[in-house]
């Protein structure tokens, strides 16, 4: 069994993949298409970052791969679609760097306010500037979070600890955390706050999503954020109202073209302005982040090639089973349509084979169907149900 690990995924998903039996194959850095169909030849678990792009040509020509594992929030770099299709459940971490990014926000957002990546820039020239022209404390300022999700809503509940305001705007309608104020449109919010923070996910279509026109609603002076995806951003824009005043400050942290290395060379329009902090999308880059992101998602990919378990996949019906398979499992993944469980089940009987548990679950055009089963005759009837013309996939546990 081989597992393909790329981007500098922490060590300890190796020590559990190898634990479990894998050949592991640790890569630094991303892989184009081209590199990444040649890397994954017999490979049966890929976990990436946020570089690697599993596009519908990858899974097309390794169909043999088992599973997916993004170590990171986002999921956009995977064709989920195409993946569910081959019966290849993905995971991620949607809990594990939480704190890291709301961390580096913060601090971002005070380092921003205190022009503190001016005052030592001065220093390292050799330049004496002690002044408090244009610094602030944020303690009374307000907060403006487009996204209220994991990281938004966490977000929220620290910098109110600091005395900041907290107002938000989001498509979803979600609980408000302690005192923040939710508002009825973006238009609202970009008004209203002298901070504006994104923390939006990477659907398609969000890209674009941040430009002149938000910019203008801006309060004069504000101060901006992103650290959630590059491409939602108009990076030009921004510069353009840096430039000009119109935004007094910018943290910046992910970006629409990234290096796929460290080393690699970067280039952004962004560069050189005074008070803008430019971070090389490390936003849940801390040791305790990483750790924690190796051990989930590793855990999650192994729970589902030893025993078909794909609670919290992104892509896949969800279902939860126990890890100790007696006997013999079959994992079906089929096209969601009536009838499909009593043929399968009537299949069962044909073979004489028994059903000691059996456990279903569904998602849009998928279900997935876990047996565990006993007899003379489990592999022939695995040949029969991968013959149902309702199969995607059909695997064989134990």
């Amino acid at each position: 069994m081989k597992a393909l690990l790329l981007e500098n995924i922490h060590t300890d998903a190796v020590d559990i993949l190898k634990e479990r039996g894998f050949d592991v194959d640790l890569r630094s850095g991303a892989l184009d298409e081209d590199e990444l169909i040649e890397a994954l030849e017999g490979v049966s678990l890929l976990g990436i970052r946020s570089k690697t792009q599993v596009t519908e040509k990858v899974l097309e020509a390794r169909p043999e791969l088992g599973a997916i594992g993004a170590f990171c929030i986002g999921t956009n770099q995977i064709d989920l679609e195409a993946a569910a299709e081959r019966g290849i459940p993905a995971f991620n971490a949607p809990f594990s760097n939480t704190r890291s990014v709301v961390e580096l926000a913060i601090g971002e957002i005070i380092a921003m306010a205190r022009h503190l990546t001016d005052k030592s820039k001065a220093l390292h020239d050799g330049i004496w500037d002690k002044s408090a022209k244009g610094a602030h404390e944020v303690r009374g300022r307000s907060l403006g979070i487009v996204g209220y999700g994991n990281i938004g809503s966490q977000l929220s509940v620290v910098a109110e600890s600091l005395g900041m305001r907290v107002y938000f705007y989001d498509i979803v309608d979600r609980l408000a955390l302690g005192n923040a104020r939710r508002c009825g449109s973006l238009e609202e919010l970009l008004g209203t706050a002298e901070t504006i923070t994104l923390h939006v996910d990477g659907r398609p279509g969000n890209a674009g999503f941040f430009g002149a026109e938000q910019f203008a609603m801006m309060r004069r002076r504000a101060l901006f954020l992103n650290l959630a995806r590059g491409f939602v951003v108009d990076h030009e824009a921004l510069r353009d109202n840096l430039l000009s005043g119109h935004i007094a400050g910018a943290a910046v942290d992910v970006f629409p073209e990234e290096p796929k290395g460290n080393g690699d060379p970067f280039s952004s329009v962004l560069q050189g302005i005074p008070n803008v902090i430019l971070t090389p999308h490390i936003g849940g880059s801390t040791q305790e982040a990483q750790q924690d992101i190796g051990y989930f998602v590793a855990n999650k990919l192994t729970d589902f090639h030893s025993a078909g378990s794909t609670n919290m996949s992104v892509n896949m019906p969800q279902v939860q089973v126990d890890g100790e398979v007696k006997g013999v499992r079959l994992l079906h993944i089929h096209h969601n349509v009536p009838g499909v469980l009593a043929r399968m089940n009537q299949a069962i009987a044909d073979h004489g084979v028994n059903i000691d548990s059996q456990t279903l679950s569904t998602r849009g055009e998928l279900g997935y169907v876990v047996s565990d089963v006993s007899g003379d005759r489990v592999s022939e009837l695995a040949d029969a149900l991968r013959d149902l013309p309702e199969t995607v996939r059909l695997r064989q546990v134990g």
